[in-house]
């Protein structure tokens, strides 16, 4: 095994011992045995924390290692075959050959009910209060693939029908569909404003308030509750349909203010879920204080739809045949599904997922970003240390690898808690192949070169990619740049260069051969400039000054800095850390 990354060694509070370590090592080798060489990180950590619990307090530091282990193990199997792999465990660990049976691995997404080629309709539905996030990929990729699969089609529909608590972000509504056909690889098939569609949720509610099963309700909320939790009728229920088309005008044409009426659907009082007995569809809004931002609606509207109802009715008007979102709108299917029932439609099929809780992140919500970014607490919706989507973009994670990671994770009910390095053995899986290697040298120490030195020396942008080209090291004024730290150490190696003898600034060359293990560094020639790398550490950004090594990449490259991990550049003399 490889040395473990140099930043998580410097983070940890906490060391493994070896038959830890061995352990580790040995369950990703298992893995790869199972999956042909392909070892799934997320699958190894369940494995790694299930069977040593006491680990799952070291969860930050742990699973690096995990991932490492895996690529490690990934890579035996792909240099020397799958064989290696099961000899290295009939040697070490041949109990693990023994414990559990190859199983065949799953490939895509859970088969879609009830489908049919060509006919299938799916959506998904934000809320433009901001733009997207972490969370939302899940909705986007998940209806996205299986539209794919199915031939079939994929609408984006702007829920945007709350000016008061959740209000439209103006903005959000262009940055959305760009941000979607990034993820997806697409644009949409069909966009729908539901703000523009009010007529249409007008419409369904004189159908209910004529045909009896819904009513204008003027109770209070907390009278309301009172009834709900009492299993009783209130007294609006039994108006008659002329008399709720009259109390409904009211609120249309403002005689009405907000909390002066609802309409609500009629369900059964006895029902055993609260939420569900008579549940509200429409309501007043204060859109002369509140107005929608979208041009041509403003105040125009004083009623407008809550969401289950809203989405019950655009879900039918466009034909959706699939559902597809978390388990905690749960109770909005019962809702909408007995409303269904009243209109005599037919419910689409239905799938659910549960949480999927990022070990770093915690909890970030649409709301609070956009309050903490208006504070500024951060500086925009790009903000490395945000989980949205344009940050994670601008930190190098592609969509490919957020693809990934979602499909990997499916579609089940079950909540999940997962750490970041499984998104990011996505990414490096994605960026490695193409990323040119280049050097950063944090907090330089010029080093003066006494012994053979040539004018220069080349070095290969990318190990395994020739047509990549090399890099040209300037060694023509006889000094390097390297780090303070690794200028404490008296013998040395420069990186695919010479073996030195660190006295001082005075740096003597031994030898150009690599004849004992000393530790190696990377370092630069006089053609570069100083740089900064930003970093997220511990929910702060972090400014590291330094040198890079001058290049002509443009700004969005992904490359990979020596003995640092990934980073995305960000401007001439600026990168952006991505990940390990």
């Amino acid at each position: 095994m490889n040395g473990w990354p140099l930043a998580v060694l410097k983070r940890m509070s906490w060391t493994p011992d070896e038959e830890t370590l061995a352990a580790i090592r040995h369950l990703a080798i298992q893995n790869a045995i199972e999956y042909e060489g392909k070892a799934v990180p997320g699958s190894v950590i369940g494995r790694v924390m299930g069977s040593m619990t006491d680990l799952r307090q070291h969860g930050s530091v742990v699973s690096p290692m995990i991932v490492q282990a895996v690529n490690e193990a990934n890579e035996i199997a792909s240099s020397q075959g799958v064989d290696a792999l099961i000899e290295i465990l009939q040697n070490e660990a041949p109990h693990l050959l023994l414990k559990r049976e190859k199983k065949e691995r799953r490939t895509g997404l859970p088969e879609l009910a009830n489908a049919v080629k060509g006919k299938v309709v799916l959506r998904f539905a934000p809320n433009p209060n901001g733009p997207l996030s972490f969370g939302h990929a899940r909705g986007l990729v998940i209806n996205s693939t299986y539209a794919k699969q199915w031939d079939g089609e994929l609408i984006l529909r702007f829920d945007d029908t709350d000016t008061t608590v959740k209000p439209p972000l103006p903005s959000a509504y262009k940055q959305i569909p760009q941000e979607a056909e990034w993820l997806i690889g697409f644009k949409p098939h069909r966009i729908v404003f539901a703000s523009e569609r009010i007529t249409h949720y007008y419409e369904h509610a004189v159908m209910m308030l004529n045909r009896g099963f819904g009513y204008v309700c003027q109770c209070s909320g907390e009278a309301f509750k009172v009834f709900r939790e009492s299993k009783t009728e209130c007294p609006c229920r039994n108006n008659s349909s002329e008399i709720n088309i009259e109390l409904w005008n009211k609120m249309i044409d403002g005689t009405f203010v907000p909390g002066d009426a609802v309409v609500r659907v009629k369900t059964d009082m006895e029902l055993k879920n609260p939420a569900l007995r008579d549940w509200p569809a429409l309501r007043m809004q204060d859109t002369e204080k509140h107005p929608h931002p979208r041009e041509g609606i403003g105040s125009k509207y004083k009623v407008w739809p809550l969401l289950d109802f809203q989405s019950a009715v655009e879900d039918y008007l466009q034909g959706v045949t699939h559902i597809i979102r978390g388990k905690d709108l749960m109770d909005s299917t019962r809702k909408q599904t007995l409303l269904y029932q009243h209109f005599g439609w037919e419910y689409p099929e239905t799938m659910y997922w549960g949480r999927v809780k990022v070990h770093e992140w915690g909890g970030f919500s649409t709301s609070q970003m956009r309050r903490d970014i208006e504070a500024g607490l951060f500086e925009g919706w790009n903000d490395p240390r945000l989980p949205t989507l344009s940050a994670l973009k601008e930190r190098g994670i592609t969509a490919r690898a957020l693809r990934h990671f979602w499909v990997e994770l499916g579609v089940t009910q079950k909540d999940i808690s997962v750490p970041l390095s499984t998104l990011y053995s996505h990414n490096t899986k994605e960026i490695d192949a193409t990323a040119p290697r280049i050097s950063f040298v944090k907090d330089p120490v010029k080093l003066s070169l006494q012994g053979d030195c040539p004018d220069n020396i080349s070095i290969a942008t990318h190990p395994n990619d020739k047509s990549m080209g090399q890099r040209i090291f300037n060694l023509n004024d006889n000094s390097v740049y390297i780090s303070a730290e690794d200028a404490d150490q008296t013998d040395t190696r420069l990186k695919d260069f010479c073996n030195i003898s660190i006295d001082g600034s005075i740096a003597q060359i031994t030898s150009t051969e690599r004849i004992d293990k000393r530790p190696i560094v990377h370092w630069l020639g006089s053609n570069c400039e100083d740089a900064e790398l930003v970093m997220v550490e511990d929910g702060k950004l972090v400014s590291i000054k330094g040198k890079f090594e001058n290049h002509d990449y443009p700004i969005g490259t992904a490359v990979q800095m020596e003995r640092i991990g990934y980073g995305i550049i960000a401007a001439k003399n600026k990168i952006v850390f991505t990940h390990n």
